[in-house]
């Protein structure tokens, strides 16, 4: 049996894990074939499409979406969901979730640029710094951090990258740069490990092709509940899932959720691929019975 897993044409800058998930996928009678998204293929090839690392899908979304479609509309599973997927594709899902109950970051969404929404977010959230990015990203692509005295002199940068475009704006929390990022694995829906990510000096994305450091930590009870009931809001239990944390003072908030194309970082569990894999395999055998 065969699956394919969803990938940008060239990985070359970016650090991929998935080649681990070979071996325990052949293990349970699975053959891993590594497809571009943009390809010309004959899904129905595939028993199962697994959307991984297509880290490019944010420059043309709309078509990453239709191809998404046209997968689902073939013999093949896709996986996650078109639905999930469609729903997590824009960061303004994370207004549904905020409207769940869900701790989030503070964040203002604007449809179109006006350099005054940057001025007022630094009253509105009380903090020297702010993040600007799109609602539409992946790999920290187009994000800014931002001191009010900075703004002048960038806006109109701004305005030709932002108008027209949907985008987001957060409070800088220092704690990214203090403590890290912490980020929560789950494979159909059962917790499989925890990293947590920090940045290398004077920067502040913790993303490895950006210098960010990692490591393997045990998660707090606390924060397993957190993540629990953010597991409990989603409409359907995904096959895989990446919840991003930071700690603050008074209480865990969420960053994101990923459910598209987030690094599982399989290089830091040695029994995480092998979790994946059982996990896929597992929905592959309930959907036949």
């Amino acid at each position: 049996m065969k699956v394919a897993l969803l990938s940008t044409e060239n990985l070359d800058d970016f650090v991929c894990y998935d080649e681990l998930l070979t071996a325990p996928l052949a293990e349970l009678g699975w053959e891993m074939e590594v497809v571009p998204w943009r390809a010309d293929e004959d899904w129905n090839r595939f028993a199962a499409v697994i959307v991984r690392s297509p880290w490019d899908y944010q420059d043309e979304p709309e078509r990453f979406i239709q191809v998404l479609k046209e997968i689902d509309a073939t013999s093949c599973r896709l996986e996650n969901a078109l639905e999930l997927i469609t729903w997590n594709l824009d960061k303004r899902y994370l207004i549904d979730l905020k409207n769940q109950g869900v701790p989030i970051v503070p964040t203002n969404f604007h449809d179109n640029f006006e350099s005054d929404n940057l001025y007022q977010a630094f009253d509105i959230f009380s903090c020297d710094e702010i993040i600007l990015k799109p609602c539409i990203s992946a790999n920290a692509d187009d994000t800014f951090r931002l001191a009010r005295e900075e703004v002048e002199d960038t806006k109109f940068q701004f305005e030709s990258l932002f108008q027209d475009r949907p985008h987001m704006v957060q409070p800088f929390l220092k704690t990214v740069v203090r403590k890290g990022e912490y980020s929560f694995f789950y494979f159909d829906g059962e917790f499989s490990h925890a990293i947590l990510k920090t940045p290398k000096p004077g920067d502040f994305r913790v993303q490895e092709e950006h210098g960010g450091v990692l490591q393997s930590v045990k998660p707090s009870s606390d924060s397993l509940k957190v993540c629990e009931e953010i597991m409990n809001s989603l409409k359907h239990t995904p096959l895989y899932a990446r919840i991003d944390l930071i700690f603050e003072k008074h209480g865990d908030f969420l960053m994101e959720i990923e459910l598209i194309e987030p690094s599982l970082y399989f290089n830091l569990d040695s029994r995480s691929a092998g979790r994946f894999a059982s996990a896929f395999n597992k929905r592959m055998v309930s959907r036949t019975d």
